[in-house]
């Protein structure tokens, strides 16, 4: 029998590997029979089988930001594995060959599934005319976003600068949650003092989206005409 999915399943990623009936669920491919053995991966593999583990989670669990059945207790495992120590690795795929957290990259993909169901994406199915009542698997993954921001909050102070970016960038589009908005005001000064300064360009531009969106003044942070073009800084 099928766990029920919510806050209460990141105290055990076990039980949704084991207890989902994952032939029953689809990626881009298909049947997600495979997804489970690459979430395992990401905990007991070596760095390599890590890594694959990822772009399992990229391509096919989230393929071209697309959302699948599988995608839900997929999200949830991943968030409920954040803070075990076997994500604080170093895996191959980096820019110029280099090896790069395992957190952050899970972090990422975290972000990337909460952007494909914000205020935004309803924005644009609704323009397309279309409603995103219309897709359950839009609904589903709407519907469990407390449960990863709970998960990533636990790193917006992380040692680790990288991981702490990521963090903050992964939750800024959870908070379009409407039971998490009210921590916007809250995380909008770390924001501000952390992701505004940020080396990374791509978490720069989510910053200043989400403080934007949150109606927080932001023409002091940055040359505008950086990060509001009309292609985004990928």
């Amino acid at each position: 029998m099928a766990i029920k999915y919510g806050i209460s399943s990141l105290s055990d990623p076990l039980a949704l590997t084991e207890q989902t009936d994952w032939a029953s669920l689809e990626h881009v491919l298909g049947p997600a029979e495979d997804t489970p053995i690459a979430l395992t991966d990401l905990l007991d593999g070596v760095p390599e089988a890590q890594a694959r583990a990822v772009d399992h989670l990229n391509d096919p669990v989230h393929h071209q930001n697309s959302l699948y059945s599988a995608t839900v207790p997929a999200a949830l495992y991943v968030a409920a594995i954040l803070s075990d120590s076997r994500t604080d690795t170093l895996i191959p795929g980096g820019e110029g060959g280099q090896r790069y957290p395992l957190r952050q990259a899970l972090l990422d993909w975290l972000g990337s599934i909460a952007d494909e169901v914000g205020n935004d994406a309803e924005a644009t199915w609704l323009r397309a005319g279309f409603s995103p009542e219309e897709s359950p698997e839009f609904m589903a993954v709407r519907a469990i976003r407390p449960a990863p921001f709970q998960a990533v909050a636990a790193f917006f102070q992380d040692a680790n600068l990288i991981v702490r970016e990521a963090a903050i960038a992964a939750a800024i589009p959870l908070l379009d949650a409407p039971e998490l908005t009210g921590h916007q005001a809250d995380l909008a000064p770390i924001v501000r003092g952390v992701l505004a300064a940020s080396s990374n360009r791509v978490y720069r531009h989510i910053a200043l989206c989400g403080l934007g969106t949150w109606g927080e003044e932001t023409a002091s942070l940055v040359d505008r005409t950086e990060y509001f073009s009309d292609e985004p800084p990928f």
